[in-house]
């Protein structure tokens, strides 16, 4: 079984910074895609941004130039620094991982930022 844990959220004033990281556990296929969606009140879960073991990065319009996904293979992690935080950016941040057939969630992170 594959496990996530994120940490990392908070709450900060618009214009601040926050730093996400998730840590995957379990057998993990090298070949695979980790990213970071999002999902406030009353709305759907949404794409932020995806990294696949290669490098292959993918960001949501709404974040581009603001936020940058990065991982380390060796360790399996996968971070999301967020810069110029807005407060439509507010909502629960979930880590993804997915292989050949296999999708996983982290429990989700809270990101309030304050206008």
């Amino acid at each position: 079984q594959v496990h996530l844990v994120e940490s990392g959220g908070g709450l900060v004033q618009a214009g601040g910074s926050l730093r996400l990281s998730c840590a995957a556990s379990g057998v993990i296929s090298s070949r695979n895609t980790m990213g970071w969606y999002r999902q406030a009140p009353g709305k759907q879960r949404e794409l932020v941004a995806t990294i696949t073991s290669s490098g292959n990065t993918n960001y949501a319009d709404p974040v581009k130039g603001r936020f940058t996904i990065s991982r380390d293979n060796a360790k399996n992690t996968v971070a999301l620094q967020m810069n110029s935080l807005k407060p439509e950016d507010t909502a629960v941040y979930y880590c993804r991982l997915s292989f050949t057939i296999s999708m996983y969630w982290g429990q989700g992170t809270q990101v309030t930022v304050s206008s």
